[in-house]
């Protein structure tokens, strides 16, 4: 049952970015890419991960598309025709396409044991084995739960980057509404 949901999010997540690429306006595009979020964090709850899927709802589907929605019906990037429609920029999305198709065939022919020959040069399928740093965080988040396991590094190792990601959102923020009040 578990697998036939998963797959079914995974086909609605599929779809809803497809669908997100090919909109001409911009509006209808965020909200197709709602959906993928939203697919995405109904299969990580299927996969066991319900933190990750409670942050992929609040920081990404809540924080970071309302965001999106706002400078979009700021600078109102609905209207009017896309700048992207001439011929070079078919010609490229074809390329991008043909490639991408290409290495999807090739994702195609692998299998659990082939992918732990090309990480380990063996063939053990362990979950240790293949990703050891998979294994030291599985300890960590038993001996401190998963929020702290994923907390202590965010807030030592990880906290300039942190802070600067924070900072380049607030710069977009104040962008777009500079960018706005030029317009009204």
């Amino acid at each position: 049952m578990a697998d036939t949901i998963f797959m079914a999010l995974g086909t609605i997540a599929v779809l809803s970015a497809v669908f997100c690429v090919f909109q001409r306006n911009a509006l209808a595009a965020a909200i197709w890419l709602v959906l993928t979020m939203l697919a995405l964090a109904g299969m990580y709850l299927i996969l066991g991960a319900p933190f990750i899927a409670a942050i992929q709802v609040l920081v990404y589907t809540g924080a970071i598309m309302v965001l999106f929605i706002f400078v979009i019906m700021l600078l109102h990037l609905g209207e009017g025709a896309s700048d992207i429609r001439g011929p070079g920029a078919k010609a490229v999305g074809l390329v991008l396409s043909v490639g991408m198709g290409a290495f999807l065939l090739r994702l195609a022919g692998y299998d659990p044991a082939l992918l732990a020959f090309e990480l380990t040069g063996t063939t053990d399928l362990s979950p240790a084995a293949v990703f050891e740093t998979a294994e030291v965080a599985r300890q960590a988040a038993e001996g401190q739960g998963v929020i702290g396991a994923i907390a202590a590094p965010l807030f030592s190792t990880y906290l300039v980057p942190f802070e600067v990601t924070s900072l380049l959102l607030l710069t977009a923020i104040v962008g777009a509404v500079v960018l706005a009040k030029r317009r009204i």
